[in-house]
């Protein structure tokens, strides 16, 4: 009998395994098919460019979808390449966006955000040292359309005044109180890039001194604190107070200056 009991001892560990492997296996898929958590491969060459640093945070705040890096051979919902479609271009490459499951809702959500006039906008925003790094690839460019921000506009005004009031002129009424050698939002909005400077505003000197976005720069270093009260923002509120410079008349700076 001493060796009946041993040996069901020993199958009943086995079966006890076997139970909770069967019970985890829902729980495993659920995570697997979760459409808020997004696995995406990429190469070292692309991801040591940071613009994937850049673009996978706004990507998340607007969607409330995480995109995971994870190492190649791993599984992946997408996957950016060479093969698939073409989605950026820069340092004479095209790289291509691969949906390696096309039915998971977050990948999709991912590859149309991607390709999305937003999404092509943040691309051109990366622009580290102000110098811009990737572009929409040509056949694609094409078919952008002229799409208004989705920020709050009267949101963006009252931002604006808190924000960068300090030293621009965001609406008539504060031009006497601005830095004169600062340009206005009108002047700004004249630019054909306007929309990339506002985007990478945070990156373009003098602003790196003072500026903190929230989840994108990194914080400051105790030892060597902001000269001025520190600026405090967020991506949320940058995408507002990009939907009010949308609405603003741009100023009319006259006919370019021609030498004779």
């Amino acid at each position: 009998m001493l060796w009946v009991c041993t040996l069901l001892r020993k199958y009943a560990g086995i079966l006890v395994l076997l139970v909770f492997a069967v019970s985890m296996q829902p729980v495993i898929a659920m995570a697997q098919s979760d459409p808020r958590r997004v696995r995406l491969i990429a190469p070292q060459a692309l991801i040591d460019t940071g613009v994937l640093g850049f673009m996978l945070p706004r990507f998340s705040l607007k969607t409330q979808v995480r995109v995971e890096l994870v190492d190649t051979g791993a599984t992946a919902e997408v996957a950016l390449g060479q093969t698939g479609q073409p989605v950026m271009a820069g340092q004479g490459v095209v790289w291509h966006l691969e949906l390696i499951t096309p039915d998971h809702t977050g990948a999709q959500r991912f590859a149309d955000w991607l390709t999305s006039d937003v999404g092509r906008r943040t691309l051109a925003a990366f622009a580290p040292d102000g110098t811009q790094m990737f572009q929409v690839p040509e056949q694609a460019a094409a078919q952008v359309e002229v799409v208004a921000w989705e920020g709050d506009a009267g949101l963006g005004y009252d931002l604006s005044k808190i924000h960068c009031g300090r030293c621009h002129a965001v609406d008539e009424g504060g031009r006497i109180n601005s830095i004169g050698s600062t340009p206005s939002f009108y002047v700004l909005r004249s630019l054909a890039d306007w929309e990339q400077r506002f985007q990478a505003f945070y990156a373009l000197n003098p602003h790196p001194a003072f500026t903190q976005v929230a989840e994108v720069t990194p914080p400051f270093n105790e030892a060597r604190p902001s000269p001025i009260v520190p600026v405090e923002i967020t991506l949320d509120e940058l995408e507002n107070i990009l939907a009010y410079v949308a609405v603003l008349s741009p100023a009319d700076l006259g006919a370019p200056l021609e030498h004779k």
